[in-house]
C-alpha cells in the first residue's frame, strides 16, 4: 500500500519547505533516522525519511537511497544549502510541529509501511 505525499503532510500538520515541487508522489514506505548511515544500511527506496537533521547530508542521502520527501521533526527548517540541494534533487522538504515517535505512530496508524529493515542490505 502507498500514501499521496499530500496526505502524509495533512497527517504531520506539515508545514511544505519546497513549494515549488510537486506534492503529488506516492510514499511507499517511510523511515525514521538521524544517523544517516543507519538510512543507507537499514531503508528501501520509495520512502519518506522522518529525521531531526537538518544539513545537506540529509538530501544527499536520501537521494542515494531513493527516498521520495524528507520530513523534519518538532518544526525544524533546513540550512539553506540543505533547500538548494532539495530542490536541485527534487526532494519535497517537509517540516512538522510533531517529534519522532508521535509522527511515525501517526503514519504507520494511517497503514504507511515500516521501511526500516532489520537486517543491512
Amino acid at each position: 500500500m502507498h500514501i499521496n505525499l499530500e496526505q502524509i503532510i495533512a497527517l504531520a500538520q506539515g508545514e511544505v519547505i519546497t513549494k515549488e515541487l510537486s506534492m503529488d508522489v506516492n510514499i511507499h514506505g517511510g523511515c525514521c533516522a538521524d544517523l544517516m548511515s543507519d538510512v543507507l544500511a537499514y531503508s528501501r527506496p520509495r520512502a519518506v525519511l522522518i529525521t531531526g537533521l537538518t544539513n545537506p547530508q540529509v538530501v544527499r542521502t536520501a537521494q542515494m537511497a531513493d527516498f521520495r520527501a524528507i520530513i523534519f521533526i518538532r518544526g525544524k527548517q533546513p540550512q539553506q544549502e540543505t533547500l538548494e540541494i532539495a530542490l536541485q534533487e527534487n526532494i519535497p522538504l517537509i517540516s512538522s510541529p510533531m517529534g519522532m515517535f508521535e509522527l511515525s505512530g501517526r503514519l504507520h496508524d494511517a497503514g504507511l509501511a515500516s521501511y526500516e529493515d532489520n537486517e543491512p542490505q
